[in-house]
C-alpha cells in the first residue's frame, strides 16, 4: 500500500489524478479558518483546479485550526505533506479519486496564537477566509448581536496581543498590518449562512470596536468582507470510507473527503487586495450573491431539516433512505414548491422547478450515505437562518406554511430524546440541555418549544403558526413521523 506524500505521488495508482504542478513553487496566498471536509472539497479543490491550469501558484492555502479537535487534523495532514484525498460519488457507483496540492501549510493556534498572527500579518496572505460553522460568527440568533458576554471573547479582549478565538487573531493581524503600513487582507466567509460576508463584517467589526475605535474604523475603511453561496455535500469522512479508498486504489490516506459530484460557489466580487481567477474555475462571480443564497438556504439548506428530524423518528438514518421513499419525495417537494420557492425572487440563469427536483436527486445518492444525525445536529443554529425566514415570508404573505412549521414540531419531537422505539436520541446542539428540557413539556404544554423567544421571537403568538405547530405535534405523538410526513404531502394535516 503506498501513503500519501509527495514523494510517492508519482506510485499512486493511474486511477488517482494527482496533481499536474510542482508544489515546491506554489507559495501562500490564503490563510483559512476551519480546515474541514467541506473547505477541503470546496474552496481547496477549486484553488488546486486552478493551480492545475498553470495559475494561481501563489495563491497556496495555510490551514489554521482552533478548536482542541483540529490538533488531530494538523498531525494528519502535516504527516501526508497536507496532501489529501478527494472522492467524488456518483450515484450509479462510479468513484473518483484526485489528490489536492492547495493546501500547504497548517498551523494549530492554541499552540502558537503569535505564529498564526504573523502568518496574516504577511503582505503575501492577502485572503482569510472561513468555514467556522453557524455558531462560530458568535451572534445572538434573533437578535444578531455580537455576543460579548462569551468568555473566550471577554478574554480576547482583555488580553489583545496574545488572543484565542479567529476574531482576536484576525483583528490582531489587521492591527499589526496597519501598524506597518501592509495593505489589508480581505475575509471571506465561506459559511452557511445567509448574508456571511455581511454577518462576518458586522462580527469582526463589533469586536474591533470594544478593542479599539480608530482600529475599527481602519477595518471599515479598508477590509472587504464579501458573500458566498457554497454548495456541496460533504459528509463526515468515516473509518469505512479511509478503508474503502484503500481497498479500491491501494492507498493510505488516512483523513480523505469524500462529497457528491454537484458543486457551486457564488462569490460577490468584492476584494481590496487581488484574487484568484475564480472564474477559470468555475465558480460564478456576480455582483449580487443574495438571489442564489437565499435559493440554497430556503431550498437546499431548509430542505436538509424538513427530511432529517422526520427521517430519523421513522426509523431512517440516512438522508438517502428517506429520499428513495415516495412520501417523503413528495413531501419535499411540496414544501419546496409551495412554501420555499414562493419566498424567492427570480434566480438568474436558474430555473427553479428544475432545481429543486435536482435537490432530491442529491439527496437520494446512495453512495454520499449522508448521516441524518449529522443534518439534525446544531439545529439551534441552522433553523433560525434556513427555516424560520420562509415561515415569517409566507406568514406576511398569506401563503403556506403549515409544513415548515411541522418542520419544527418535528424538531421539538426529536429534542424529546427518544425515537418511536423508544431508543435514545444523542441531541448535538450547543443549546441541548435547555431544548430538552422544554421538549420534556411537549404532551403537558405544547407550545413551550416555540415559547422560547431567543430562538423563535414572537412566533408563538401568531396563531396561523401556532395551530400548524400543534397540529404537526399532536400527529407526531398520536401517528408518528412517517404518518404525519404522508398526511403533509397529501394535504390532509
Amino acid at each position: 500500500m503506498t501513503r500519501l506524500s509527495t514523494k510517492l505521488l508519482p506510485s499512486l495508482d493511474t486511477r488517482i489524478a494527482v496533481p499536474g504542478y510542482d508544489r515546491t513553487q506554489v507559495t501562500a496566498g490564503v490563510l483559512h479558518f476551519g480546515v474541514g471536509g467541506f473547505h477541503r472539497a470546496h474552496q481547496a479543490m477549486y484553488l488546486d483546479a486552478l493551480m492545475n491550469q498553470g495559475q494561481a501558484m501563489d495563491w497556496g492555502i495555510i490551514g489554521v485550526g482552533v478548536m482542541p479537535g483540529d490538533q488531530r487534523m494538523q498531525h494528519v495532514l502535516a504527516a501526508q505533506d497536507y496532501l489529501y484525498t478527494l472522492v467524488v460519488k456518483h450515484a450509479d457507483g462510479h468513484y473518483d479519486a484526485r489528490v489536492i496540492g492547495s493546501l500547504i501549510d497548517y498551523l494549530f493556534a492554541p499552540d502558537d496564537p503569535d505564529a498564526v498572527i504573523e502568518r496574516m500579518a504577511d503582505p503575501a496572505i492577502r485572503i482569510v477566509s472561513l468555514t467556522v460553522t453557524e455558531g462560530g460568527y458568535n451572534f445572538h440568533p434573533v437578535t444578531g448581536e455580537f455576543n460579548f458576554s462569551n468568555p473566550q471573547v471577554q478574554a480576547d479582549l482583555a488580553s489583545p496581543r496574545a488572543p484565542r478565538t479567529t476574531f482576536g487573531l484576525v483583528t490582531e493581524a489587521l492591527s499589526r498590518r496597519r501598524d506597518r503600513g501592509i495593505a489589508p487582507f480581505t475575509v471571506m466567509s465561506c459559511d452557511n449562512i445567509q448574508g456571511n460576508g455581511e454577518i462576518a463584517h458586522r462580527m469582526f467589526s463589533a469586536f474591533a470596536r470594544h478593542r479599539d475605535a480608530d482600529l475599527a474604523d481602519w477595518i471599515e475603511q479598508h477590509v472587504a468582507f464579501p458573500n458566498s453561496m457554497v454548495d456541496r455535500i460533504t459528509p463526515v469522512t468515516t473509518d469505512a470510507d479511509i478503508a474503502e479508498l484503500s481497498e479500491r486504489l491501494d492507498i493510505e490516506d488516512r483523513w480523505p473527503v469524500v462529497c457528491e459530484p454537484f458543486t457551486q460557489w457564488v462569490l460577490e466580487d468584492h476584494f481590496v487586495n487581488g484574487r484568484p481567477p475564480f472564474e477559470a474555475a468555475g465558480v460564478q462571480v456576480v455582483t449580487d450573491v443574495e438571489p442564489y443564497e437565499l435559493m440554497k438556504l430556503r431550498l437546499l439548506n431548509a430542505s436538509h431539516q424538513a427530511l432529517c428530524y422526520f427521517g430519523y423518528l421513522s426509523g431512517y438514518r440516512y438522508a438517502h433512505e428517506a429520499c428513495q421513499d415516495p412520501v417523503f419525495v413528495a413531501f419535499l417537494l411540496a414544501y419546496m414548491e409551495r412554501e420555499g420557492t414562493p419566498t424567492l425572487s427570480a434566480v438568474p440563469g436558474v430555473n427553479l422547478k428544475d432545481y429543486c427536483r435536482t435537490l432530491i436527486e442529491r439527496f437520494a445518492n446512495p453512495q454520499i450515505r449522508d448521516t441524518l444525525a449529522r443534518l439534525c445536529a446544531e439545529s439551534s443554529d441552522r433553523i433560525p437562518k434556513w427555516l424560520l425566514p420562509v415561515i415569517r415570508s409566507q406568514l406576511e404573505n398569506g401563503g403556506e406554511m403549515h409544513r415548515a412549521a411541522a418542520v419544527v414540531a418535528s424538531w421539538a419531537r426529536y429534542a424529546e430524546g427518544t425515537d418511536e422505539t423508544g431508543a435514545p436520541i444523542a441531541v448535538v446542539d450547543p443549546l441541548k440541555d435547555q431544548l430538552m428540557t422544554l421538549a420534556e413539556n411537549n404532551h403537558r404544554t405544547p407550545t413551550a418549544f416555540i415559547e422560547n423567544r431567543d430562538l423563535f421571537g414572537d412566533l408563538a403568538n401568531d396563531q396561523r403558526f401556532r395551530d400548524a405547530y400543534l397540529n404537526a405535534l399532536a400527529s407526531l405523538h398520536r401517528e408518528g413521523a412517517r404518518a404525519t410526513v404522508a398526511a403533509l404531502a397529501t394535504g390532509k394535516l
